[in-house]
């Protein structure tokens, strides 16, 4: 029986292999599919910078057992597309060869570190579920603390989707807590080394934004970078020191570096080159999905960015194109030309925008309710019904299921 590998369980390797699944069903032919990844559930990983709860995770088995899909639960640690074969590595140190007939590689994107002393040991993340959990441990630490000035103040770093998110929920993570006096008191900082926050969001949201922080009584630092960071304080490069108890980086994401591995010209971000087809060019038998494919999304050229937006979409193409590839069928081209942006802005609501251009087409409290069902329902795959899941499987099924 053929082989269709797929590294990654996030958005795009999750989708790959379910549409996979499915036009194999449809074609009434055999085929074998294994999901390669370390955990055995979805991370929903764009609700990290919310309150913890253990609902950001999203089970495998329930999606995969119907449709007869394996998991290898292990890291990929290296791919040989000579020989075609992943090489896993299991929790207890084992490692093991993964033969392929086509692979999908969709290991994701992590957070490059912020080349600054002291990060490593003093800062947060919010990169993985486990990141989110420890910061939520550390959050419950520091508010049963005595209030000083270093407990009470909170130093977001990095003034892009995520840092604003953060940056405007933070006080509701105190509340969640139970700390409301902490809530109410804190000092929140947020620290963007562009002259403008949200820099890759354009002129279109700005205004809004800077409303909504100034709504949720954050303080911007723009223009500014932090030099050190300390269990109890950040330096800034102009040689202040900010007591600060709580440093959370959010800047910059890079793809995973298996990317690294097939000696071709990547990307800014790491990202592997890929045609139409969501082939990686240059690389007979491997499709890329998700962050680490630099994908054109419309003929004019543009780029799909790192997000789920992007990753669902991808992940069902590439899905879609390495099993058709096996079965001798038509293969789809990707191509996901609107675009639109939903971000989160605490106690202030959220902004919506469309475009490339980010128009703001609504904002305030009214765009809360759509930003909690894109981030509690529409994002995470149907489970417990078996109909439901082969219908979103269609490769035209529309997405957000709206």
């Amino acid at each position: 029986m053929q082989q269709l590998v797929i590294v990654g369980g996030g958005f795009a390797g999750l989708w790959a292999a379910l549409v996979a699944a499915r036009e194999a069903q449809v074609a009434d032919r055999p085929l074998a599919i294994t999901l390669v990844a370390p955990d055995d559930a979805l991370t929903v990983r764009p609700r990290l910078y919310e309150p913890f709860t253990p609902d950001f995770r999203a089970p495998f088995a329930p999606l995969f057992e119907p449709l007869g899909i394996a998991q290898t639960r292990a890291h990929a640690i290296g791919i040989d597309a000579a020989t075609r074969r992943v090489q896993a590595q299991f929790a207890d140190g084992s490692k093991q060869d993964l033969p392929y007939d086509r692979l999908v590689l969709a290991a994701g994107s992590r957070q490059a570190p912020l080349p600054v002393p002291g990060a490593a040991e003093h800062a947060q993340d919010l990169d993985t579920y486990a990141a989110a959990e420890r910061f939520h441990v550390h959050l419950a630490a520091v508010t049963a603390a005595p209030a000083t000035p270093a407990t009470s103040t909170f130093v977001v770093i990095g003034g892009g989707f995520t840092g604003i998110e953060m940056a405007c929920e933070l006080r509701r993570h105190l509340r969640a807590l139970g700390a409301t006096a902490a809530a109410r008191d804190a000092r929140v900082v947020l620290v963007e080394r562009a002259s403008v926050v949200g820099p890759e969001l354009g002129v279109g949201p700005r205004a809004t934004i800077l409303e909504a922080l100034r709504d949720c009584g954050v303080e911007l630092r723009l223009g500014a970078q932090v030099s050190r960071i300390e269990a109890d304080a950040v330096t800034f490069e102009d040689g202040e020191r900010l007591p600060c108890a709580t440093t959370l980086i959010t800047t910059g994401l890079r793809a995973h570096p298996l990317t690294a591995g097939f000696g071709v010209a990547l990307d800014a971000q790491g990202r592997l080159p890929v045609d139409e087809h969501l082939a990686v060019i240059g690389v007979p038998g491997v499709y890329a999905a998700g962050d680490l494919a630099h994908a054109q999304v419309d003929d004019a050229g543009r780029v799909a960015l790192m997000s789920c937006q992007h990753a669902v979409p991808q992940g069902k193409h590439a899905g879609y194109n390495a099993a058709h590839d096996l079965l001798g069928l038509e293969p789809r081209v990707y191509r996901q030309p609107d675009y639109v942006t939903c971000l989160d802005l605490g106690d202030y609501g959220a902004v919506l925008t469309s475009g490339w251009e980010r128009s703001v087409t609504q904002a305030g409290a009214e765009v809360k309710g759509l930003k909690q069902t894109i981030n509690t329902r529409w994002i995470y795959p149907p489970q417990g019904d078996c109909e439901a899941l082969l219908a979103a499987c269609d490769i035209d099924a529309p997405w957000p299921p709206v």
